[in-house]
């Protein structure tokens, strides 16, 4: 049963919401605990499961019907948890494949590729999920679910989508053995044009990264 269904054959909507609040706390616990650092080897296909996971449940509440909040204006759900710890713990766990080349908009013709990080992706896909958790967590589960589907239309969901597609292009690379090209030297705010995405290091060959990122190569 498809998620625009459910008003109309009277399943429970609170089922839906719980399934995805489920689903997206899962997510930020998971990620909170990579960014702790305790299991580096393990952080890149831990990362891919747990991004993998989320987009399914982004991907239902794109399915739904438009979700309207019960009220016009949205509760003040107080001050945004800080991420820069978050951030820069990831940025360090990542390193040397957190930075990769992005196009923001497959359907905008001749975009150019962009230099993005999978650890300022995350921690935004984290605050914009965090921002509806305080919602479903004061009991404003409407108001919940219709942040979440917006900004999964709006911010999130491309976010999370872009950073699926960085991690498991390391994965493949590693598991392929195939060389990965260095982009941590590129400035994040650089617009790349027509250039090739290459630095002077040249390439990492993924022997140096497979061990410390928990990546083996297949046989």
């Amino acid at each position: 049963m498809s998620d625009a269904t459910l008003h109309a054959t009277n399943q429970n909507p609170d089922d839906f919401a719980v399934q995805i609040a489920d689903q997206i706390e899962s997510f930020l616990v998971a990620v909170t605990e990579v960014a702790k650092g305790d299991e580096p080897d393990s952080a890149v296909p831990f990362l891919l499961l747990e991004v993998s996971q989320l987009m399914l449940a982004g991907g239902r509440l794109g399915a739904h019907e438009d979700i309207v909040p019960d009220e016009r204006y949205e509760p003040d759900p107080g001050p945004e948890l800080d991420v820069d710890e978050l951030r820069e713990n990831l940025a360090r766990i990542l390193d040397p494949i957190d930075v990769y080349s992005e196009v923001f908009d497959p359907y905008e013709p001749r975009k150019a590729p962009v230099p993005a990080r999978i650890s300022d992706d995350l921690t935004d896909v984290i605050t914009d999920l965090r921002h509806g958790m305080v919602h479903y967590k004061a009991g404003r589960t409407t108001e919940a679910l219709w942040w979440w589907q917006f900004s999964y239309f709006s911010n999130w969901g491309s976010t999370a989508s872009a950073t699926l597609r960085a991690l498991q292009s390391v994965v493949a690379h590693v598991r392929l053995n195939q060389p990965l090209e260095e982009l941590d030297g590129l400035d994040t705010d650089q617009d790349l044009g027509d250039e090739t995405l290459e630095t002077e290091a040249g390439k990492v060959m993924v022997q140096e990264i497979a061990g410390p990122l928990g990546l083996r190569p297949v046989r």
